[in-house]
């Protein structure tokens, strides 16, 4: 059975003047239902404000959470933060955080929200709030749950903002590969950056990342790894400058799978982006990435309750 992590507060109504998908999260919900007794959901409860604040200036998470970020911050982010989305954005850090704690019993886990990867100290940006990678990662470390993670993102986009929070972490490592022409404008520095040319396909891309990932985590031996699995490289994603297919796709997560499992690394894995009009065919690529890294990754069942509860958690 795969661990899913989802939260009601994931849907929302699209706020005004906002060009973000909001329909995803709960698209992704539907299709994963449909996958049965594969699946065996779980409930997250909100990131508490002092881990959030951990990593974010407190200032801003004032901000957010009072639904009273000033215009330009919410402009930076693209859309408005009202009283919603204030409660969906410390909602999703506590889910990737839930679903590292699955990963480190199951083998994986996976929220249906998260990878927020363009979150700054003090500013939203890109269609993130919080970001809740370096935030879940940040609480891991501090708890004593691992002694060291990787963030590995493959989000066609370069994970600028938690390269930014967690740059000299002694015990957080960031891998990214992204378009080197894509948005951000200005990358931040991560541990590792394999930045591709524009039309990059599935042997070119595949290769790349076998060599770099696997180099990556033999010299940083992490503990777990938590995963942007972004379908953004796709040919067709409408923020994309890659040429990955769909099945291409699904090989990125065998490779995943290939690399975690050679070194007995168990993987929380986060939607990241994903681009265009047909909202289905974007989740449907989500649920892909979570179904085929599951399918691979997930060990027997073993009882969490006691972990759950210590982390104020609860099963759907």
């Amino acid at each position: 059975m795969i661990a899913v992590v989802h939260h009601p507060d994931y849907v929302t109504e699209a706020p005004a003047r906002s060009t973000y998908r909001w329909g995803k999260n709960g698209a992704i919900r539907d299709l994963l239902q449909a996958e049965g007794d594969r699946v065996g959901w779980h409930e997250p409860v909100a990131m508490p404000r002092a881990w959030l604040e951990a990593v974010h200036d407190p200032d801003y998470v004032a901000e957010v959470l009072a639904a009273q970020v000033p215009r330009e911050k919410e402009r930076r982010t693209g859309f408005p933060i009202t009283a919603i989305v204030a409660r969906r954005a410390a909602m999703v850090p506590g889910g990737t955080y839930l679903a590292a704690l699955l990963a480190l019993e199951h083998g994986f886990a996976a929220n249906t929200a998260g990878g927020s990867h363009h979150a700054l100290a003090d500013t939203g940006a890109g269609y993130c709030v919080f970001n809740d990678l370096a935030i879940a990662a940040h609480r891991l470390i501090e708890e004593g749950r691992v002694e060291r993670v990787a963030i590995v993102d493959c989000d066609v986009h370069q994970g600028d903002g938690t390269a930014a929070l967690t740059a000299g972490h002694p015990q957080i490592t960031t891998y990214s590969i992204h378009a080197a022409k894509n948005f951000p404008a200005r990358k931040a520095q991560s541990t590792l950056d394999v930045a591709l040319a524009d039309g990059i396909g599935d042997e070119d891309y595949l290769d790349t990342l076998d060599t770099t990932l696997s180099g990556f985590l033999d010299a940083h031996r992490p503990d777990l790894i938590l995963y942007q699995g972004g379908v953004d490289p796709f040919v067709d994603d409408r923020l994309g400058r890659l040429a990955l297919s769909e099945d291409g796709l699904v090989r990125r997560e065998q490779l995943i799978a290939r690399l975690s499992a050679a070194r007995a690394l168990p993987v929380a894995c986060t939607v990241g982006g994903g681009y265009g009009d047909d909202v289905m065919a974007i989740a449907a690529r989500h649920v892909r990435v979570i179904m085929t890294l599951g399918g691979l990754l997930t060990q027997p069942p073993v009882a969490i309750a006691e972990q759950e509860r210590g982390a104020g958690v609860v099963d759907a």
